[in-house]
């Protein structure tokens, strides 16, 4: 992630809960429209795995803090 994606998110999400919601359903508008990974069934069927991957105790759940790091380390 570039600095300037870093600060823009660094900003976003220090805006309260609903206008975040508006940006992060802008951004996902904005995709191209043949991008069907995280919206409609696919994303409800994904959902679905992974609350039973965690109910089942077969995952390994870290923290959005630690995930973070985890990401940008990766960037």
């Amino acid at each position: 992630m570039t600095k300037d994606a870093e600060k823009l998110l660094e900003n976003a999400l220090a805006l309260e809960e609903a206008e975040r919601a508006l940006i992060a359903a802008s951004l996902i508008d904005s995709l191209d429209p043949g991008f069907e990974a995280y919206s409609g069934e696919s994303w409800e069927k994904e959902v679905l795995s992974r609350l039973q991957q965690i109910d089942s105790g077969n995952t390994h759940m870290v923290s959005w803090t630690e995930a973070r790091k985890q990401i940008l380390k990766e960037s």
